[in-house]
């Protein structure tokens, strides 16, 4: 903003110069045309017409050479000396008309003035004294080879007078128009200001944000909508092309604006979006304003207190639950060594037994739930760290559970509680291996540590060659008690995302060809003052 600012005085003054050299040209060629065509009867009040047509040719002439070198000339310097020889040149023509009665000492009035707006203080009131002496002086020489009028003297003094007037004037004008450009130049650097943080404000909202016209094109759309929306060109677009759903639920508004509108899908990425519409009532084309709430934070927000409810009623009445629970499970095992029972019954018990264990995790995940340790991160190098925890997955794993480790080049500092990080991992892992079992004989899992190039921030990609998740069940990965497995209690990506969020990481799943992959970004490793 200073330098346009510096830029836009200049450009002012450019042409305040170029005003005074037109100025000064055009008195120049006026009293040529006046001297040549003998029209300067009236302009003449002595004998001194050669020295007066001499004067005037010399006047045009000196400033059509002053038009050439000092065309563009920012100098203070040059720009007194250019107002000096004005005034000079003037006196002398004041002096050769015959003086005031010339009228040209109105000449050096303007002349005062215009160069005033180019010369500032002292040095504007400096021309304009050298400009009253020399109406002054010139007048009371004039006075000694013929007498004058007092009328005269007095118009002498009074040109003078407005010369210091003129002078005040400008400069008092030239001061009032700086302050207003300046409060002017303020409050635009105020408002570009405040549009960038707007935009800022705009572009870093969760909720996304479109801006419609009345054809339904996009005039406007933050980074969440097109995020939310699966496309990263939006603006410029027909809204049609992208989401049918939400032009439908647009018309229904417009055909009732008090209906809420229905939630709609996004195919690509599987996420839930509740729309909301406002008429941009002062916009010329009619404009929609278009909210976009993800739905599946609204839904997170209340599956937390719902668990954190399940986690108080279940550390209260875990003693009464898992007394019995055990009771059961002991007398399965104990009836399961008797001699007498077939295999069916044999059957029978171990699915007791089976029923009763994933009873406990249940309680016990739900338990770790409430009575959640409070993380602790410390600053942890992420490359020998890994390497440390897949030598000791490896030694427990089985023949047919393998484990891949790649590590790219890069820093990969962190803030995060490698305990919480231990159960993260280890909960993936074990995920990831169940899933490759699925189709194949032995289980694989590639862990991938690189260093992302837009963010800088280390990325573990945690990946199987398993069946996939679907887009449906994606949309549910990391809710409470959702699992694809028999087996599963459907709290572990749930804990494992939390546990991640409590560490300033994020865990997100990435679909991808031939199996599943979950990703987790972790944080800037410098901590939070």
């Amino acid at each position: 903003m200073v330098a346009e600012a510096a830029n836009a005085d200049q450009k002012q003054a450019q042409r305040l110069l170029r005003l005074y050299h037109l100025y000064r040209l055009s008195v120049g060629i006026t009293l040529v045309l006046l001297i040549s065509s003998n029209m300067d009867n009236r302009l003449l009040t002595s004998a001194n017409d050669d020295l007066l047509r001499g004067g005037s040719w010399l006047y045009l002439i000196i400033n059509m050479l002053l038009v050439v070198f000092l065309e563009n000339t920012r100098r203070p310097a040059q720009l007194f000396t250019l107002a000096l020889v004005d005034v000079l040149l003037l006196c002398g023509l004041f002096y050769a008309a015959g003086g005031v009665a010339s009228a040209l000492g109105n000449l050096l009035v303007v002349s005062v003035a215009i160069s005033n707006t180019l010369l500032r203080r002292r040095i504007g009131l400096l021309i304009a004294a050298i400009a009253a002496i020399g109406i002054v002086g010139l007048s009371f020489l004039l006075g000694l080879s013929r007498p004058l009028s007092a009328n005269a003297y007095l118009q002498a003094g009074t040109l003078g007078a407005l010369c210091f007037a003129a002078s005040l004037l400008v400069q008092g004008l030239i001061r009032r128009l700086e302050v207003s450009e300046t409060l002017a130049e303020q409050r635009a650097s105020e408002v570009v200001s405040l549009e960038a943080l707007n935009a800022l404000i705009l572009q870093r909202m969760r909720t996304g944000i479109l801006v419609l016209d009345e054809q339904r094109r996009v005039q406007l759309a933050n980074h969440s909508a097109q995020s939310l929306l699966g496309h990263s060109h939006l603006q410029g677009h027909m809204i049609d092309e992208y989401s049918p759903a939400l032009v439908e639920r647009l018309q229904l508004w417009r055909n009732n604006p008090t209906l809420r509108p229905q939630s709609l899908k996004i195919p690509g990425n599987g996420l839930e979006l509740q729309p909301s519409f406002i008429a941009l009532e002062q916009s010329p084309n009619q404009q929609t304003l278009v909210f976009l709430e993800d739905l599946a934070q609204i839904t997170q927000q209340a599956q937390q207190l719902k668990l954190a409810a399940l986690g108080r009623l279940t550390a209260g009445i875990s003693h009464e639950i898992r007394n019995p629970l055990g009771a059961i499970s002991h007398a399965a095992q104990l009836l399961a060594e008797s001699e007498e029972l077939d295999s069916a019954d044999r059957r029978l018990t171990q699915i007791i037994q089976d029923h009763s264990q994933r009873m406990n995790r249940v309680i016990e995940n739900v338990l770790q739930l409430s009575r959640r340790q409070q993380s602790a991160p410390q600053r942890l190098d992420l490359k020998p760290w890994l390497e440390d925890f897949v030598g000791e997955i490896r030694e427990q794993a089985n023949e047919r559970q393998h484990i891949h480790l790649r590590i790219n080049s890069g820093d990969f500092t962190t803030l995060m509680d490698p305990n919480q990080l231990r159960q993260i991992l280890d909960n993936l892992i074990r995920n990831a291996w169940r899933h490759s079992a699925q189709l194949h004989e032995q289980a694989d899992v590639w862990l991938a540590l690189f260093v992302d190039p837009e963010s800088q921030l280390a990325v573990l990609e945690v990946q199987d060659n398993g069946p996939g998740v679907s887009a449906d069940e994606q949309a549910h990965l990391f809710e409470p008690f959702f699992t694809t497995s028999s087996q599963g209690t459907g709290l572990g990506l749930y804990l494992s995302r939390e546990l991640c969020e409590s560490n300033q990481a994020r865990l997100d799943f990435k679909s991808r060809q031939g199996g599943g992959c979950f990703c987790i970004t972790f944080a800037h490793g410098r901590k939070q003052s």
